[in-house]
């Protein structure tokens, strides 16, 4: 059961990622909302979260971080999710051996990546109104907003409401981690 939880997670995981590389150019346009513009265009073609990631080319690591957890199928499955998605930078920043460490260790791999992820497609002005949410992996986030800046635990969100079929991605700069327990 927790590795279908996983899988389904994963996938929103990568199609966040995907969808804020793909719009990773309109972040500093703060008078129009970047997915209004993208959304007609993208909306017919839009794929899972796994694709829209896959496509962005931001998102590699944390692609083969869900393939190397098994998480690839839940994050191509119906959905809705949302994911928290790091961008290659952030798994770069971890320290050395981390990341090639994790790869071999897929279960703790599912558990990072499913404290990623929360259940239901949960767009930007929501995001903003909540305190904390609970993950697939089953701790929770904090949420804190700031001004215009809204971070998710340590990590800042880059981008907002990149949307897949199956749910939405909002960017992160940094791995987050679970709770030891």
């Amino acid at each position: 059961m927790k590795k279908t939880l996983w899988v389904r997670m994963a996938a929103p995981l990568a199609v966040f990622a995907l969808i804020a590389a793909a719009c990773s150019s309109d972040t500093t346009d703060t008078t129009a909302a970047p997915t209004t513009t993208a959304a007609p265009v993208e909306a017919e073609a839009m794929g899972t979260i796994v694709d829209v990631a896959s496509d962005s080319g931001t998102f590699e690591t944390l692609l083969a971080a869900a393939d190397a957890a098994g998480l690839v199928e839940t994050l191509q499955s119906d959905g809705p999710y949302t994911v928290f998605a790091p961008t290659d930078d952030a798994f770069a920043a971890l320290p050395e051996g981390t990341v090639e460490s994790l790869l071999a260790d897929p279960e703790t791999l599912a558990d990072i990546l499913l404290y990623h992820v929360v259940a239901g497609k949960v767009l930007a002005a929501d995001v903003v109104g909540l305190e904390s949410a609970t993950t697939a992996q089953g701790s929770t986030v904090a949420i804190t907003v700031d001004g215009g800046s809204v971070m998710v635990n340590e990590a800042n969100v880059v981008a907002t409401d990149i949307e897949a079929s199956n749910g939405v991605i909002h960017v992160i700069d940094a791995v987050i981690l679970p709770p030891a327990g």
